[in-house]
Order: C-alpha cells, then structure tokens, then sequence
C-alpha cells in the first residue's frame, strides 16, 4: 500500500512508491491511489497510441499521471498543470551499463560516464538514465523518441540538462528532482508546464 511516509511533494508533483511484485497490475495498483489523492473514483485512465496514460478528471483539468516500477518497487506520480514523468531503477549489477551508454546516450555522456571510476560509473550510469527516461515519458514518448535526442551534464553527484531536442522545449522548461525513494533504488521525476 501507498502510504505518506513513502512519498514526496516536489513544485507541482507529488510522487509515492510501494512494494510491487512481478506480475502485479501496476495501473491496478496506481488506481486507488489516484483516487484516494484526488478525492474521487470519478476518473479515467487512458492509454494514448504511443501507451503514455492519459489521466483526465471531470472539472479538474491539467492533472497527469506517471508510473515506473523496477524490481519490487512501484513509483507513481501526479502533476498539477504540468506534463509529468517518472523513472525508478533498482541498483542491481549492470554489467552492460557502459557499452548502453556508448550505444544510446551522446558522446560527451558516454565520455563522461567511461571517465569515472569503475564504482561510481554504474550508480552515474542509473541517474543518468532515470533522467532521461523520466523527461521522455513526460514528453509521451518515451525511450523511442532516443535517448541520445537529449543531453545531460554530470554536475557533482547528479545530472543537469543541457541540451534537447526542440521537440522536448528548451533545458529551461523541464525540472528535474533525483531522489531515493528505498534503499537499493534510484528515481527521477521530471516535468514542465
């Protein structure tokens, strides 16, 4: 169950995670959450083409909603007047992370990324992609627009946008709030109005 101690207010965001179990209906589990914080069921939940949930509620417009789960974590996520996107990623072993990297993200990422040390990289490797993955489920779509289509810096622990596709705005639109919701985990919400 969703409770206030798993969650997080961020502007126009408020974000709760919970234990998930592989074949759990993620939108089944989201569902009575969304109700409880929007004060009522009267709602619908719909997928456009591309698969991104369409949130709308009668007399309350602006309102979207986001979920990611990884492992045995749910994070969902409801915006107020902005496009909103979430990312969490279990830290498990990524043994693959850096030939990814090289693969889909921009040469200075993967730059970046092989010049740190082996034990921080794969940690760098996870915020990096929670970034990108969360700006592209607000956006709608998701890992298929490229990953690449969008920069980012390494600036201290953390990642700052730099550089984006005119189709995603401008850096300055999007906000950004890296956290850890459980140990073990990584997330990423994301949004612009």
């Amino acid at each position: 169950m969703f409770s206030e101690t798993h969650s997080l207010r961020a502007g126009p965001v408020h974000c709760a995670w919970r234990d998930y179990r592989r074949g759990q209906s993620a939108e089944a589990l989201v569902r009575p959450w969304l109700a409880d914080t929007l004060g009522t069921d009267a709602f619908s939940l719909d997928r456009d083409a591309r698969g991104r949930p369409q949130l709308r509620v009668h007399g309350r417009p602006g309102l979207d909603a986001n979920w990611s789960h990884s492992g045995e974590a749910l994070l969902v996520a409801l915006g107020d007047g902005v496009a909103v996107g979430v990312d969490i990623e279990w830290m498990r072993p990524r043994p693959q992370a850096m030939a990814l990297a090289q693969r889909f993200f921009t040469a200075d990422e993967a730059t970046a990324l092989d010049a740190m040390p082996p034990a921080l990289a794969e940690a760098a490797f996870v915020r990096l992609w929670c970034a990108k993955e969360a700006v592209l489920k607000a956006h709608g779509h998701g890992l298929s627009f490229g990953l690449d289509r969008l920069r980012f810096q390494a600036r201290g622990d953390d990642w700052a946008l730099v550089d984006c596709d005119a189709a995603l705005g401008v850096p300055g639109d999007w906000t950004l709030q890296a956290f850890v919701p459980l140990p073990g985990y990584l997330a990423t919400v994301a949004w612009r109005a």
